[in-house]
């Protein structure tokens, strides 16, 4: 069984750009601990940014269900992890959504993936966050749709201000999630207990 993903077109000279980056910040790429770094990083970065070769919407309809339900479907506490596109540096966290179906529903792992797509592509939260929804809104067609996005940013730990603990919430929603209520009861159904 070969565990090497499948490597994008441009892997050779992305490793050459690597290469001329540790040699601009003082490194010597040719020393034995960084022979092998600029490949290994080039693979690192198009296994990061694999999620600009997926569609999210075929992964949301290779499994779709006719289903009578129409109540709250939530799959919550979905781990991710992206890449700030202001700094590349890491953004994680945890991911929660629900939506109501309207006649179909989608296998439950699918959303995760509908995650792991948008999240594996150079991101802000806030855009991560709308594109979520508005995939398994225009793709399943569902009566509301809510993703709320909990991460905490490297770019905030180990530079700029450099706050440890902090942590950045966002949400989007749609159709009959615009009611408070019906916010309000997604959001008590999320919350650790």
């Amino acid at each position: 069984m070969n565990l090497e993903p499948e490597y994008r077109e441009g892997l050779d000279q992305l490793a050459v750009h690597y290469k001329e980056v540790l040699a601009l910040l003082g490194e010597d790429p040719s020393r034995e601990g960084l022979e092998k770094t600029p490949m290994r990083v080039a693979k690192a970065m198009q296994v990061l940014t694999r999620g600009y070769t997926q569609d999210a919407r075929k992964v949301l309809t290779a499994a779709l269900f006719e289903e009578k339900y129409n109540q709250m479907v939530i799959v919550k506490d979905i781990d991710f992890f992206s890449m700030c596109e202001h700094h590349m540096l890491p953004f994680f966290g945890k991911v929660h959504v629900a939506y109501i179906p309207n006649g179909y529903i989608t296998g439950l792992s699918k959303i995760a993936r509908v995650v792991d797509i948008f999240s594996h592509r150079l991101q802000v939260q806030e855009r991560m966050t709308q594109q979520i929804k508005d995939c398994i809104q225009d793709t399943l067609k569902p009566l509301g749709v809510m993703v709320v996005v909990e991460a905490k940013h490297l770019c905030m730990q180990m530079r700029g201000v450099e706050k440890q603990n902090s942590i950045t919430t966002t949400s989007d929603f749609s159709g009959a999630f615009n009611q408070a209520k019906t916010r309000e009861e997604f959001m008590n159904l999320i919350r650790p207990k």
